[in-house]
């Protein structure tokens, strides 16, 4: 399996963005961070998704 196969955890993506597990998940709540998808009971986010989500954000001034 290469590593673009691999779906990323909540803790992944955390230490990718660098902010807080808790934080992942209260943008969950409000509909904010990067889409996830739910296998069973976890949360899994495509690497790529996510990176592209971190890019959206980026702030014009």
């Amino acid at each position: 399996m290469s590593e673009t196969d691999v779906l990323w955890t909540v803790q992944d993506v955390s230490e990718f963005l660098r902010v807080p597990v808790a934080t992942i998940y209260q943008w969950r709540v409000r509909h904010e961070g990067p889409q996830a998808m739910r296998i069973g009971r976890h949360l899994r986010f495509d690497p790529e998704t996510v990176r592209a989500w971190s890019r959206d954000q980026l702030e014009v001034v």
